[in-house]
C-alpha cells in the first residue's frame, strides 16, 4: 500500500487564487495525495499567497510563519509557498523567509506533486528567478493562444482518463485540461475567464507576475461550468484581471456577450456573475446582456480607482466623475436594481484637496452598493514609484480614514434605499449561530454585503428564494422569504 501523504491548501487573496488552489488540489488528489482541511493535520502545508499590496503580502508572510509553527507540535513537516507572492519574488522570498521549505512559481504547478514529494523527502527544489511574465507571450493578442506558457486555471495539458481519476476530481476542460477539485461545499464557485492584463496602470504590478492578457476558450469555460453544476454549484462567478477584454485574442471582443447566455443555460446553474470590469471598456452590448439575460446577475464590479481627471491620467486610466456617473445612469436605466461596486485609491502622488473633493462628489452621486478604499503605497516595478509629489504617510492615512468613513455612510444609505425591494437570494449558510445567510444579485462573495434572513425555517444552502427587504444592518440587508424560486438539488 502506498505511503499516506497528506496536504492542506491555505488560500489567501482573491477569487482567482481560490481557483488556482482547486487546480492544485485536483492535481495532487489525482496523484494520490490526501487533502485535509487543517494544516496541522497535513504533512505539507501549501500556502497560496497574495502579492498585490503591502497588507496582502504581510498576511501571506504571517500565514507562512503560522504554518511553520506547526512543525514544532503537529504533523506538519514542510511549508511551501505558491501563488502570486511566490511568483513575484521567487528566490528573494526564499532567502528572506527561510521558514518556507519551498517557494514554487506558476511553472511548477504542472509538477506540483513531484515538487512537494521532493521537499517532503528532505530534498531542495531551487526557487525560481522572478521574471516579467508579460515577455513570455507574443505582443500581438491574436498570437497568444498557442504559446506554451503556464497559466494557472487554464486548460493546457492532457488529463487522465475519467476512469483513472479519484472521486470528486474531474478534467474541467476536455482533452487539454488541468484537474480541479473543490475545497469546500459552498454553492458558489469561481471560474477563470482569462488571465493577465494588457493595461499599464502606473500603480499596478499584477501584469508583471500574472502576464499579458489571454482568454480561455468558450468551450473550456462552458465545460468547467457544467462540471461545477454537477458538484452542486448554483452560482458561478467569472473572474480574471479584466473580463471586459475577454475574446480580443480570440478574434471577437464581443465574445462575452454570446458566452453569458450559454452559461446561464447550463442545467443546475441559477446565477452567473461577472466581476472585474473596466469602465473604459464597457460596451452598450455588454451592458444590455448583463441587464437583460435571465440568470445573469445585473452586477457591475467597475474598477474606477478615482474620479478626478488629473489623478486618473497619472494612473494611466481614463474617465472622470461625469462620465462615470453617466455610465451608472445608463446601467440603472436598464436595470434599476442593478448592483454596482468599486475600489478606490486615495493619496496617489500629486493628489490635491480639489482631487479628493472631486472623488467625494462622485461617491456621493454614484450610489454604490459596496466601496473598497485603499491608501496609496509604492509597489516596486511600477511607474508610480518614480513619480514626484508623493504625499506624506500621515496625509494618506488621514484621507484614507476620511473617505473610508464616507464610504461606510454611503453604502449604508444605499442599503436603506433597497428597503421594500423583492430580491432573488441564494442561501449560502444555515447554522445555529448566524441563522440563515445568503446573497442577492447585487452582492458578490466576500467583497460585498449579505442578506440576513429573519428565519431559517425551510432554508438550506443552495436554495434560491425570493425575499423582501425589511431592514438593514449597515451594508447588510435583513429580509423575509416570500417565495421559493428553485429547490436545492
Amino acid at each position: 500500500m502506498p505511503e499516506r501523504r497528506t496536504v492542506a491548501l491555505v488560500t489567501l487573496g482573491c477569487a482567482r487564487n481560490e481557483v488556482d488552489s482547486e487546480e492544485l488540489a485536483g492535481r495532487l488528489a489525482a496523484d494520490g495525495w490526501e487533502l485535509v482541511q487543517d494544516a496541522s493535520d497535513a504533512d505539507v502545508a501549501v500556502v497560496n499567497t497574495c502579492g498585490f499590496v503591502e497588507a496582502a503580502k504581510k498576511d501571506s508572510v504571517d500565514a507562512l510563519l503560522e504554518a511553520n509553527d506547526l512543525k514544532d507540535h503537529g504533523r506538519t513537516q514542510a511549508v511551501v509557498a505558491v501563488g502570486c507572492m511566490a511568483e513575484r519574488y521567487g528566490k528573494d522570498l526564499a532567502e528572506a523567509l527561510p521558514e518556507a521549505d519551498g517557494v514554487l512559481g506558476f511553472d511548477d504547478y504542472a509538477d506540483i506533486s513531484d515538487r512537494l514529494q521532493t521537499i517532503l523527502s528532505g530534498g531542495v527544489h531551487a526557487s525560481h528567478t522572478p521574471r516579467d511574465r508579460r515577455k513570455l507571450l507574443p505582443i500581438s493578442p491574436a498570437e497568444r493562444q498557442d504559446a506554451a506558457v503556464a497559466l494557472p486555471g487554464h486548460a493546457q495539458e492532457a488529463a487522465p482518463a475519467p476512469e483513472d481519476l479519484p472521486e470528486g476530481v474531474a478534467p474541467v476542460s476536455g482533452p487539454r485540461a488541468p484537474l480541479r477539485r473543490r475545497l469546500g461545499t459552498s454553492p458558489v464557485a469561481s471560474v477563470k475567464l482569462a488571465s493577465g492584463c494588457d493595461r499599464r496602470c502606473s500603480f499596478c504590478a499584477i501584469p508583471s507576475f500574472r502576464g499579458s492578457f489571454i482568454s480561455r476558450r468558450p468551450s473550456d469555460v462552458l465545460q468547467e461550468t457544467r462540471w461545477l453544476a454537477e458538484q452542486g454549484v448554483k452560482e458561478v462567478m467569472l473572474v480574471s484581471e479584466n473580463n471586459t477584454s475577454y475574446g480580443k485574442d480570440l478574434g471577437d471582443i464581443r465574445l462575452l456577450e454570446t458566452l453569458l447566455p450559454e452559461l446561464a443555460d447550463v442545467e443546475g446553474i441559477e446565477r452567473i456573475r461577472v466581476s472585474y470590469l473596466q469602465p473604459a471598456e464597457m460596451r452598450p452590448g455588454l451592458i444590455d446582456v448583463l441587464t437583460s439575460t435571465p440568470k445573469v446577475a445585473p452586477y457591475f464590479d467597475l474598477s474606477f480607482q478615482h474620479s478626478a481627471p488629473g489623478v486618473l491620467r497619472a494612473m494611466r486610466r481614463f474617465g472622470d466623475t461625469d462620465r462615470f456617473l453617466e455610465l451608472l445612469d445608463t446601467i440603472r436605466s436598464k436595470a434599476p436594481q442593478a448592483g454596482a461596486r468599486s475600489n478606490f485609491i486615495v493619496g496617489f502622488p500629486g493628489e490635491t484637496e480639489a482631487d479628493l473633493a472631486e472623488l467625494e462628489r462622485f461617491l456621493t452621486g454614484a450610489r454604490l452598493d459596496a466601496i473598497g478604499v485603499f491608501g496609496y503605497s509604492d509597489e516596486e516595478g511600477t511607474e508610480a514609484v518614480g513619480y514626484d509629489n508623493k504625499l506624506d504617510a500621515d496625509v494618506i492615512a488621514e484621507r484614507l480614514a476620511h473617505i473610508s468613513q464616507l464610504a461606510e455612510e454611503l453604502t449604508s444609505q444605499r442599503a436603506e434605499e433597497r428597503l421594500g425591494e423583492s430580491l432573488h437570494v441564494l442561501v449560502e449558510s444555515v447554522d445555529d449561530e448566524d441563522g440563515a445567510v445568503g446573497r442577492a444579485a447585487h452582492q458578490a462573495p466576500e467583497t460585498d454585503g449579505q442578506v440576513l434572513f429573519t428565519t431559517r425555517e425551510g432554508l438550506v444552502p443552495g436554495l434560491m428564494v425570493e425575499a423582501k427587504v425589511v431592514g438593514t444592518e449597515g451594508v447588510d440587508l435583513v429580509a423575509e422569504c416570500s417565495e421559493l424560486v428553485e429547490a436545492a438539488r
